[in-house]
């Protein structure tokens, strides 16, 4: 099951509710939420006590992107979630040197609704090569997400809004050391 379209879905039906069920289904279906959460939330808050005293098997399910994501939404995951991102970060490195690139967690600010936002710089002689950067994005997202899916929001400093300008659709041209294709003769 993975975990982003589990999430998805619940919002999705939660929404379908909210807009086509009379006043009464919304209120019970709301309760019946809340009640599942809290029930679930006291288990595995039960659960992680129990695991206490076992730290290597606590931080086993805790990096399992399905029971870690329930951690999380309960509040309950034992790694902090700028530790969880630091490593994340660590384990796409290797693929962002193969773009000539890295990058730098500048921080993490936490949200009212438990959402965080992840900023980020790019750095490297290709951070501004418009061919690598979406790969390069996704894949620091992808990591992030799957580390800490509490994050609502990843911010790369520099990044240029799509639509901004004609032809950089994610990133500013800063150097001109990425090779530019040439078309043959």
């Amino acid at each position: 099951m993975d975990v982003h379209e589990a999430g998805e879905r619940i919002e999705r039906i939660l929404s379908e509710l909210d807009t086509s069920a009379d006043p009464a289904v919304r209120e019970r279906a709301g309760e019946l939420v809340r009640t599942l959460l809290e029930f679930h939330g006291a288990a595995l808050a039960r659960m992680t006590e129990l695991l206490a005293d076992s730290g290597e098997v606590l931080a086993a399910l805790a990096s399992d992107e399905l029971v870690g994501g329930l951690l999380v939404l309960h509040g309950l995951h034992p790694v902090e979630v700028d530790e969880r991102v630091t490593a994340a970060l660590e384990h796409v490195r290797p693929y962002l040197g193969s773009h000539a690139g890295d990058v730098e967690l500048l921080g993490i600010e936490t949200g009212g609704e438990g959402e965080g936002v992840a900023r980020l710089r790019l750095t490297g002689t290709c951070d501004g090569c418009p061919s690598s950067a979406e790969t390069v994005k996704q894949a620091i997202e992808r990591a992030i997400r799957a580390a800490a899916p509490e994050i609502g929001a990843i911010e790369v400093e520099g990044m240029v809004p799509a639509g901004a300008a004609a032809g950089r659709t994610l990133l500013p041209v800063v150097t001109l050391d990425c090779p530019v294709p040439r078309e043959a003769s």
